[in-house]
């Protein structure tokens, strides 16, 4: 009799499978789809292993509860995300930051003036990149590229306009309705707010200048 564990992991690899079926061709030689393995790891994020090698991750225990659709397409917004190169990197900003605060103090000791000044503007420029990369203006600017992708590939693979905006934005209203930490459930309900000004110019353009306001059903 079949256990429980391998029926799951059965299923589990089955859904990594039909994942990667749903790559782009032009992705498919250098973009893998894995389960993650992080304690807590986020719902699904991407990570480069090396120059041409990109790696999507999946919690799949999160991911079961997630209907078809809404898989699909946040596998696509994942997709999206590669496709514009916004995946985020390990920078070496922590690093400097690091360095910089510890050669401050150093020189502080020293009082080496000139070696001083090297040091805080090391942690200065760390400093200023650091805020760069964690924008979360700029994140949710990303974010709305990638959900913007993601309808493009999904009509790619057969779904129709609407049924694609439909489908990312129960997506996003379950991620909402899931997401206890404040920051990231705004930056959730900012991209909704964007995909449904995004779905209400699909329509007002499929329907022509003439056609009355459209609104989606979301």
């Amino acid at each position: 009799m079949t256990s429980y564990a391998t029926s799951t992991a059965r299923a589990d690899m089955g859904e990594l499978r039909r994942l990667r079926s749903l790559l782009p061709p032009e992705l498919q030689s250098w973009v893998t789809v894995e389960a993650a393995t992080d304690v807590t790891p986020p719902l699904i994020t991407s990570e480069e292993l090396g120059k041409d090698q990109v790696e999507i991750q999946i919690d799949l225990a999160k991911w079961e509860n997630f209907a078809l659709d809404q898989r699909n397409l946040l596998f696509w917004h994942q997709v999206g995300h590669v496709q514009n190169d916004t995946i985020p990197r390990d920078g070496w900003e922590m690093a400097a930051l690091a360095i910089g605060l510890g050669g401050a103090i150093g020189e502080l000791w020293v009082q080496d003036g000139l070696l001083l000044m090297l040091a805080l503007a090391l942690c200065s420029f760390s400093g200023w990149r650091l805020y760069k990369r964690n924008n979360p203006i700029k994140a949710v600017e990303e974010a709305v590229d990638a959900d913007e992708r993601a309808i493009a590939i999904a009509t790619r693979f057969g779904y129709t306009l609407p049924n694609a905006y439909k489908s990312l934005g129960s997506a996003l209203k379950t991620l909402i309705e899931q997401t206890p930490k404040k920051r990231k459930r705004d930056q959730y309900i900012k991209r909704l707010d964007a995909l449904k000004k995004s779905a209400s110019k699909a329509k007002e353009k499929a329907r022509g200048p003439a056609g009355p306001d459209a609104r989606p059903a979301y």
